[in-house]
């Protein structure tokens, strides 16, 4: 079931890419000063990769304090609408699934934004392990997400705790994986797996986290 949800819901977001901005933003001006402000608060400098890019709203906050960003995402269309939006020459962009994607190059810092709650509960650990393989030793990991309390404004589907269905303009319809994020949860779940976070709530209805890797005792 994992693998044919995440084949839905990487279908949806190559989809949505031309409404999205005009869909997820009601403010899109509002939204992009938000972002330049979060992201001058987390200060991603040195190589950073950012996985899951979408139409590169953030990308272009990324790019004017990084040296050097490496853009992700799993939808070629969204990715389009990034490079025409983020003609930066210090960004590169790469369409692939992070599950899949190998480099050799390791980063200061890997950046997300509304992506760790697409991941199933039961890839969470695959995941933070990635992520530990693609930092430089002294890396970090930086991301943003929607707190628990807006879970209300998803259709779950009945009897899955974290697949919701969402609808397009054209009204096809798609599954998702969405699990927002409940700090304190969070926080146990991650230093269990041997992370250190810092979380904080902006405006309410998003948290941004910083993580790093406890040292091996």
């Amino acid at each position: 079931m994992t693998d044919d949800v995440l084949a839905d819901q990487a279908g949806y977001y190559r989809r949505r890419a031309g409404e999205y901005d005009a869909t997820a933003y009601a403010d899109l001006a509002a939204a992009r000063a938000r972002i330049a402000r979060l992201v001058g608060e987390m200060r991603p400098t040195g190589a950073v990769l950012e996985i899951a890019c979408g139409t590169g709203l953030w990308t272009e906050a990324l790019a004017g304090v990084a040296d050097t960003v490496t853009a992700l995402d799993v939808a070629p269309e969204t990715v389009a609408i990034a490079r025409d939006r983020v003609p930066s020459d210090n960004v590169e962009f790469v369409v692939a699934d992070i599950f899949s994607w190998t480099t050799q190059e390791r980063f200061d810092v890997v950046f997300f934004s509304a992506w760790l709650s697409h991941v199933p509960m039961n890839r969470f650990e695959q995941f933070w392990k990635l992520l530990r393989g693609l930092l430089d030793e002294d890396g970090r990991v930086l991301f943003v997400d929607e707190h628990v309390d807006e879970r209300d404004k998803e259709a779950y589907v009945p009897g899955q705790d974290e697949i919701v269905e969402r609808r397009l303009r054209d009204g096809s319809t798609f599954r998702i994986v969405k699990n927002f994020v409940d700090p304190e949860q969070l926080h146990r779940r991650l230093r269990g797996i041997g992370w250190e976070s810092r979380v904080r709530r902006d405006d309410g209805d998003w948290v941004w986290v910083y993580g790093e890797a406890r040292p091996a005792t």
